[in-house]
């Protein structure tokens, strides 16, 4: 999911070299929450206009999670 998540960032911005995810461990609900990190000028471009590709980026992610029965939660830094 870390290399899923990456790889979608990473075609989003200008600065591709400063993008990186990290995971937490899982929570008492069984959820894993995944942080986005990338450059400050390049954060518009992740987050899109009223948040369309935040909620398109979490929206494949938890596709991706419902496949390998994974509870999952993707926040953008």
């Amino acid at each position: 999911m870390t290399e899923l998540l990456t790889i979608i960032a990473k075609g989003l911005v200008e600065e591709p070299d400063k993008v990186f995810v990290t995971q937490d461990e899982k929570d008492a609900e069984g959820v894993t929450v995944y942080h986005i990190h990338a450059a400050e000028s390049d954060m518009g471009r992740i987050i899109g206009k009223q948040g369309r590709i935040a909620k398109a980026i979490r929206t494949v992610a938890r596709s991706a999670a419902i496949r390998n029965n994974e509870r999952i939660s993707v926040e953008i830094d």
